[in-house]
């Protein structure tokens, strides 16, 4: 890790990443054999990766420059010069981020004033204020990085290529009511990257659901959900009308009939766990999944490599994503789909 963070180079990518996860961003970059290099906490330059983007980058933006130190205004007008030049006429949604470490969270207020400098600058026409409409609107996101030591770098990425459409990757889902943990903030976020959601009269299996944040969430969406998990759920799930416990061990149990969705969070094996989703898939049990896979302290990328062959040449998963998103730690969210 540099001692002080280094500058971007221009018409590499930059990525963002959970902080202490660097050095595995790293070598999944330099297994994609994309030239990376580390220029500081929580952020990995590289080449454009060939094949599945990295599964412990956040976010990725194309460089365009590296700002000049100084005042925000002087950033600013190199920023808005920048932009301007670009051909096209497609619209920007404009997101200042900070590395997500202590040091970076300290610069929040420069960022911000950054960010208001910017639009300040640019034509009100060509700026997308909703960065969820942002794929539908053709839209380019730009991506102002300042990070500590001085460093603030311009980025741009197609919305519709993004990893993610959160500043810098960082999407932050609201615990609602009396969830049980920040599991069900991690359903919340990875159904938020997805085209579509389940909802209403989708039938859904949750494996491991005790004590049932991810049913919670299934439910409240207005799915039925056959909760797999030979401990208790939470009272008001278990008397729920659209939610079947059945109190066995996810590696036993077998539906009646094929389901719209599998969801699977357990603390379990990573391989294990993924034989048992590969087999969901080899027999058609399920049209689409999404699960968490937990990670072991050593070995991640062998292991996520692993985990993939396992889907999708034994499972028959198609569409497969592993990423590393913001309310994951030790894990991985993986969403598939299986074409009846």
């Amino acid at each position: 890790m540099p001692v002080q963070t280094q500058n971007a180079t221009a018409g590499r990518w930059l990525w963002t990443c959970r902080a202490g996860f660097e050095p595995h961003l790293f070598e999944e970059l330099e297994w994609a054999e994309a030239s990376p290099r580390m220029l500081g906490e929580a952020l990995v330059e590289s080449d454009a990766p060939e094949g599945p983007p990295p599964a412990f980058a956040r976010a990725g933006y194309q460089v365009l420059a590296t700002l000049p130190p100084g005042p925000a205004d002087a950033q600013a007008d190199a920023v808005a010069r920048t932009l301007t030049s670009q051909r096209g006429a497609r619209p920007w949604v404009l997101q200042a981020f900070t590395p997500d470490t202590p040091r970076g969270n300290t610069l929040t207020a420069a960022a911000e004033a950054l960010e208001a400098a910017v639009r300040a600058r640019l034509p009100a026409e060509r700026l997308l204020g909703d960065a969820q409409r942002a794929r539908e609107a053709s839209a380019l996101l730009v991506g102002l990085c300042v990070a500590p030591d001085g460093v603030a770098v311009l980025g741009l990425v197609a919305a519709r290529e993004a990893l993610s459409l959160a500043p810098g990757g960082r999407r932050r889902m609201r615990r609602e009511g009396e969830s049980p943990s920040r599991a069900a903030m991690k359903l919340e976020e990875a159904l938020d990257g997805l085209a579509f959601e389940p909802g209403r009269g989708d039938v859904c299996v949750d494996l491991g659901a005790a004590p049932g944040g991810w049913t919670q969430r299934l439910v409240a969406r207005g799915a039925k959900v056959v909760a797999v998990d030979p401990a208790r759920l939470m009272p008001e799930l278990t008397a729920h009308a659209r939610v079947k416990h059945v109190q066995q061990s996810a590696f036993a149990y077998a539906p009646e009939a094929p389901v719209d969705w599998l969801f699977c969070d357990m603390a379990w094996r990573p391989l294990e766990v993924a034989q048992l989703l590969a087999k969901w898939g080899r027999r058609g049990w399920a049209g689409h999944l999404v699960a968490n896979i937990k990670l072991p302290m050593k070995d991640k990328n062998p292991i996520l490599h692993r985990v993939r062959h396992i889907l999708v040449e034994d499972g028959g998963w198609e569409g497969l994503t592993l990423r590393q998103l913001y309310h994951d730690r030790d894990e991985v969210t993986v969403t598939a789909h299986r074409m009846r």
